[in-house]
């Protein structure tokens, strides 16, 4: 007997989202997934996109989208300040949801995002990939093999020459409201130091903001306290003379581990220079793989919008910090 194809669709055509489209035609997964609609509020953008793909419906906006296709999983790709009403649409109809990061653009709306999708009892997936990284896959079998002993300090670097990169070209990347790279860059590394190391409790941040009165952060310097009282440090600044750096230290009672710019694997005892680790590569599926997993009935290791709002959480602390004193984020 033949099992009816997924009915899949992608809410906006930036990078993403046409990553999405190549993706679904790979053959893993095109005898599973039928994609069979585009939604995108540029016209050029979706004039584009139709003429490599003439056989997919488009629409101008998610609503109609909603309203005359009959869906099974949506893809969510648009800037974050859209995350929220797109979701709650689709949620609204009992589909399955498939988000980009972060979740949304403010606590309240993940908020409301989680507990809708908890209601409607369907897959909600955010695309958190860096924990199913090869590089992070290592350094956890590293800690779980006490290979640095007890977890003394973990080091957050996030450094930028200009923001946005040079390959980032949208409009809203470098708004206050929604981009920045603590939100853009800071949501991957803070749901990896919650899902590794336990919930932050408490933050405290001091943010540098540009003189443009639109523009996001150029700076932050920040500490957080995990549940066991680890002591963890945030350095990020964009615009300067240098090269980029993204990385996470990891320093132990008998050694350090880190990741340098995501796919670098350090590790060293105390006392000796970091060297290059040796990293499993073991056989890796795009975060994709594992939402269909979810959305066939089969046991996941997907990040869902617990994970969003989580992240979420600590986010907001870092971009919109209360007082210069220890913020207690618990009962958030």
């Amino acid at each position: 007997m033949t099992v009816p194809k997924i009915k899949m669709a992608i809410v906006g055509l930036g990078h993403m989202g046409h990553y999405m489209i190549r993706l679904v035609q790979n053959v893993e997964y095109n005898q599973h997934i039928a994609l069979i609609a585009i939604c995108e509020s540029n016209e050029q953008s979706r004039r584009e996109c139709q003429e490599q793909y003439p056989e997919l419906e488009y629409f101008a906006d998610y609503e109609t989208l909603l309203a005359e296709s009959d869906l099974d999983l949506l893809y969510v790709a648009v800037p974050p300040a859209y995350h929220h009403d797109v979701v709650m649409a689709a949620l609204e109809k009992r589909i399955h949801v498939f988000c980009e990061k972060p979740l949304a653009n403010s606590l309240e709306e993940a908020k409301r995002m989680l507990d809708k999708a908890k209601e409607a009892n369907v897959v909600h997936a955010i695309h958190f990939s860096l924990p199913h990284e090869p590089t992070m896959r290592t350094l956890k079998q590293k800690l779980d093999n006490d290979q640095i002993g007890v977890i003394r300090k973990i080091e957050l670097v996030w450094r930028f020459p200009s923001w946005p990169r040079s390959w980032q070209h949208n409009s809203w990347i470098s708004s206050r409201k929604q981009g920045g790279f603590v939100l853009e860059v800071g949501v991957h590394w803070i749901h990896v130091i919650q899902k590794l190391f336990g919930k932050v409790t408490h933050v405290q941040s001091e943010l540098e903001l540009s003189e443009q009165a639109d523009c996001c952060e150029i700076g932050v310097e920040a500490k957080l306290r995990l549940a066991d009282g680890t002591p963890v440090s945030i350095n990020g600044m964009a615009g300067f003379a240098g090269e980029e750096r993204v990385s996470m230290i990891v320093h132990g009672t008998s050694g350090t581990l880190a990741i340098e710019n995501w796919a670098q694997l350090l590790e060293g005892e105390i006392g000796q220079p970091l060297q290059l680790g040796v990293i499993n590569e073991e056989t890796d599926h795009a975060v994709f793989h594992y939402v269909l997993q979810a959305i066939k009935g089969n046991m996941s290791p997907l990040f869902d919008f617990q994970d969003g709002y989580d992240a979420q959480v600590v986010l907001e602390a870092l971009r919109h910090p209360a007082s210069a004193d220890w913020v207690d984020i618990r009962e958030a």
